[in-house]
C-alpha cells in the first residue's frame, strides 16, 4: 500500500459526466441529495432495488413488464432480480444509433497485419439478422446453444448479438486452446452450431486451425451445424458436408434482425473459469444483470458514451471481451484487435489507440510496465490527445505504473485500476470520474457494490487485510453454474465460508479514506509468523527493477512443517541474478515492504507460467512444490506455457525441497 495520501489525480470538472447526472436523477427521485462519491454508492448499497430501478431508468432500458420491486427477496445465492421483466441484450445493443449526416461507426477491427475494417451500425444489423436467419434454418432457437472457437474479430460479436437476439445461448474460445482445450469447455453445453475459424495470427505468425476444427467438431456429438470463417483465407472454395455453410455467403443478404424478449434471468451467455484448479466451471450471466451491470460500468463509471471510440485489448478467453462488446450498449465504437499486443514492437497499442482516437483504453498492468521499461514515450510518439482514460485489470496495478502514466500521458488521464472478474462477468471496485486516484490503489468500491474486507471472524476492519467479500447481491452474479442442478457446486465456490455472503478469494484492504488495494489470492496467501502477506506487495518491489522481466512468490507448507517461500525471477535480456542482485532486491523488500515479505530464496527461472489471460499461476506452482503431480494440479491446456509451468516440479520434495536452495 502506497503510504501517500495525496491523489495522483482529482476530479475537476465533473458537470455533464453521466455519473453527475445520475446523481442528479436520483436525487430529483429520492428527495436526498449524494452530493459526494461515497454518498452515491451508500445510497447504491444500502436502498439496492432503487439504485438499480433508478439505472433502469436513467438509461431508458428496454423492457416489458418490469416490475415496481426490483428485488423482492435479497438472499444469496438465488436473488432474482425484476421478476417478471422481459429484455433482451441484443436488442438494447442494436439500438439505432445514426444520424442525419450519414451512418456511424459501430467497430472497428485490426489485425497483426494492420488490415483494418470498418462496420457501420447498419451494416452491423444487416449482419446479424442475416445470420440469424441461418441461425433459425438449423433449427436453433430459445435456450439453444450455438458456441465460436474464434478470434478476437468481427465475427464473433455478430455470433453474440445473433444467438442472443433470438434468446439462445453464446459461448466462445479463443483459438489458442487446442481442440481438447476447447471441446473440455464448449462440448460441456450440448452446442448445436459451432462457428470457428481457419486460424489466427499472432506474433508475426499465421497458426492454421482447421485441424483443430475438425477435431472439435468430431468430439461434440450434439452439433448438427458448422459455419467457416475465413480469417487466413483458407478455407476449400467447396463446402465440406451437410451442416457445412460459409460465413461470406451467410451474410451477405442483409437482413434486419429480431429480438426474443426473454425473462431478466434467462441465460445469456456462459464464460468459463480458467480450469486451473479442476474442469472448467461454466459460469452462466443474465440477459438483464448483464445489461443493467454493463450501463452502469461503462456509462457511469467510465463515462463512455454515444460516438466515442472504445478499445480494451482482449482475447475471446477473457471476460474483458464481453465487457468491449457491452460497449455497443451505450452507442459506442468498439475497436478491436486481433494479434500480440508487442508485434511488431511494444508501442503496438499505442498506435492503435492513436490512429482511432480511443477515449477509453485498457490494458494490463504488465503492459503498462513493459511500456516503461522499453523506454517507451507514447504521447510524444503518436497523438493520443482523445484519450481520457486508462482502464488496468487482470493483476494489482503498482504505484509506478501510476506515476508512469501521469508523467507520460499527462494530468489529464485518469487511471482506472479495475478488479472484478469473470464470476460476476464485471468489476468490484474501480474509479469514476467523482474518485481521486491514488497511486498503488484503486480508488472505491463500484456503485451497488456492497464490498468490504471482513476477518476470520466475519466482521468488517478498516486499514487491514482481509477476505474480500460483497454483502448484498449484484445483478451480475451468475444466476447458475452449468451442468449443477442442485447449485451445490455454485454454493461451495462463493458461499462456503460466509454462508448467504459472497467471498470472492481475494485478499483486500479499505483505506480510511475509502479507496481499495487488492494483496492476491486469498487460496495463494503468504504466511509469516501468522501473518498473512501478499504477493503484490513482493511483485510491486522485485518488477521494478530493471534487471528483472517478471517473478512469482509462492509460500509452500511442507510435509516436515516447515514452510518456504521462494522467490522466481525471469531476467530481462543481458541481466544476470548474482549475489549483489539478490541482496539489492532483498533490501528493497525489506524497505518497502516488510521484512517478513523478504523470500527465503530468489531464483532464477526461463518464464513464468500464466493463464490464457495473463493471470499468474501462484497456486499450481506452490502445490508443484508441495510435490502434487502436474495431472491434479491443473489441466496444460488452460496454462499459456505448459514447459514453464512444468519447470516447477523439480523444486518438489516431501521431505524437503530439493534443486536450488
Amino acid at each position: 500500500m502506497t503510504s501517500d495520501p495525496t491523489p495522483i489525480w482529482q476530479p475537476s470538472d465533473t458537470v455533464g459526466t453521466q455519473i453527475a447526472g445520475f446523481a442528479e436523477y436520483v436525487s430529483a427521485q429520492t428527495g436526498v441529495d449524494h452530493p459526494t462519491y461515497h454518498d452515491l454508492w451508500t445510497f447504491s448499497t444500502q436502498q439496492v432495488g432503487e439504485f438499480w430501478s433508478a439505472v433502469m431508468d436513467f438509461f431508458d432500458v428496454l423492457a416489458d413488464d418490469v416490475p415496481d420491486v426490483a428485488l423482492p427477496d435479497s438472499t444469496m445465492p438465488g436473488a432474482r432480480w425484476f421478476p417478471g421483466a422481459r429484455i433482451n441484450y441484443a436488442e438494447h445493443a442494436l439500438r439505432p444509433h445514426g444520424t442525419e449526416d450519414g451512418p456511424e461507426t459501430a467497430i472497428i477491427a485490426e489485425d497483426e497485419t494492420g488490415t483494418t475494417s470498418e462496420v457501420t451500425w447498419d451494416e452491423l444489423r444487416g449482419m446479424v439478422g442475416s445470420l440469424q436467419r441461418w441461425l433459425r434454418a438449423q433449427g436453433v432457437g430459445r435456450g439453444d446453444r450455438v458456441v465460436g472457437y474464434l478470434p478476437n474479430s468481427v465475427h464473433p460479436l455478430v455470433a453474440l448479438l445473433a444467438t442472443a437476439g433470438i434468446g439462445a445461448i453464446w459461448s466462445g474460445c479463443g483459438q489458442d486452446y487446442g481442440a481438447a482445450g476447447a471441446a473440455a469447455r464448449l462440448g460441456q453445453l450440448e452446442p448445436t452450431v459451432l462457428i470457428a475459424a481457419d486460424g489466427y495470427r499472432w506474433n508475426g505468425k499465421a497458426h492454421d486451425r482447421r485441424a483443430e476444427v475438425e477435431q472439435l467438431r468430431a468430439s461434440v456429438a450434439t452439433l448438427r451445424a458448422v459455419l467457416r470463417v475465413p480469417i487466413l483465407g483458407s478455407w476449400p472454395d467447396a463446402s465440406d458436408g451437410p451442416g457445412v455453410a460459409d460465413w461470406d455467403d451467410v451474410v451477405s443478404n442483409p437482413t434486419e434482425p429480431e429480438f426474443v424478449r426473454v425473462e431478466f434471468n434467462d441465460p445469456l451467455w456462459v464464460l468459463f473459469s480458467s480450469g486451473t484448479t479442476g474442469v472448467p466451471k461454466g459460469i452462466v450471466h443474465s440477459h438483464g444483470g448483464v445489461v443493467i451491470d454493463h450501463l452502469k460500468l461503462l456509462g457511469l463509471h467510465n463515462d463512455l458514451r454515444h460516438g466515442e471510440r472504445f478499445f480494451w485489448y482482449t482475447t475471446t478467453n477473457w471476460m474483458m471481451w464481453n465487457m468491449v462488446a457491452s460497449g455497443l450498449l451505450v452507442g459506442a465504437t468498439v475497436v478491436l484487435y486481433d494479434g500480440s499486443p508487442s508485434h511488431p514492437g511494444p508501442q503496438r497499442l499505442w498506435e492503435i489507440a492513436a490512429d482511432h482516437r480511443v477515449s477509453v483504453l485498457g490494458v494490463s498492468p504488465g503492459y503498462l510496465a513493459g511500456s516503461a521499461k522499453a523506454g517507451l514515450h507514447p504521447a510524444t510518439a503518436v497523438d493520443l490527445s482523445a484519450l481520457r482514460v486508462i482502464g488496468c485489470t487482470g493483476a494489482p496495478l503498482p504505484a509506478q505504473s501510476h506515476h508512469w502514466v501521469h508523467d507520460e500521458l499527462g494530468a489529464h488521464v485518469q487511471v482506472a485500476s479495475t478488479s472484478g472478474g469473470t464470476d460476476v462477468v464485471s468489476g468490484f471496485a474501480g474509479s469514476a470520474p467523482t474518485t481521486p486516484v491514488w497511486p498503488g490503489e484503486i480508488s472505491a468500491p463500484l456503485l451497488g457494490v456492497d464490498l468490504q474486507a471482513w476477518n476470520t471472524d466475519g466482521r468488517p476492519i478498516v486499514d487491514e487485510v482481509g477476505e474480500l467479500v460483497i454483502a448484498t447481491p449484484m445483478p451480475s452474479m451468475p444466476v447458475a453454474f452449468w451442468n449443477d442442478p442442485d447449485g451445490s457446486r455454485y454454493r461451495d465456490a462463493y458461499f462456503d465460508v460466509y454462508p448467504g455472503i459472497w467471498r470472492h478469494g481475494d485478499w483486500v484492504t479499505i483505506t480510511g479514506r475509502g479507496s481499495l488495494v487488492i494483496s492476491g489470492r486469498s487460496d495463494a496467501t503468504l504466511n509469516r509468523q501468522g501473518v498473512r502477506l501478499g504477493s503484490a506487495d513482493i511483485y510491486d518491489v522485485v518488477e521494478a527493477f530493471p534487471e528483472i522481466g517478471e517473478s512469482l512468490v509462492v509460500g509452500a507448507e511442507l510435509d516436515d512443517t516447515g514452510y518456504w517461500m521462494p522467490l522466481f525471477v525471469v531476467m530481462a535480456d543481458g541481466a544476470v541474478l548474482d549475489d549483489d542482485l539478490r541482496g539489492r532486491i532483498a533490501e528493497a523488500i525489506r524497505s518497502k515492504a516488510s521484512p517478513r515479505h523478504v523470500p527465503d530464496d530468489i531464483i532464477e527461472v526461463p518464464a513464468i507460467p500464466h493463464t490464457r489471460t495473463g493471470k499468474k499461476l501462484e497456486v499450481p506452482v506452490k502445490r508443484l512444490i508441495q510435490g502434487r503431480p502436474l495431472v491434479q494440479v491443473t489441466g496444460v491446456d488452460t496454462v499459456d506455457d505448459p514447459d514453464a509451468l512444468r519447470y516447477f516440479a523439480k523444486y518438489a520434495d516431501r521431505t524437503g525441497v530439493s534443486g536450488e536452495r
